[in-house]
């Protein structure tokens, strides 16, 4: 499983949006939405 897919399973089991994980976190919901999509820079 590659590290996308991981944060999109994790956070989808606790019941979150990328907008409040990315609140959580201090970064944007496109960098969430980045990170999903295995956007890696």
């Amino acid at each position: 499983m590659k590290i996308n897919e991981i944060i999109r399973k994790y956070r989808r089991q606790r019941g979150l949006t990328q907008e409040q994980v990315a609140q959580q976190l201090g970064v944007s919901t496109p960098a969430v939405n980045k990170w999903e999509s295995g956007g890696f820079t």
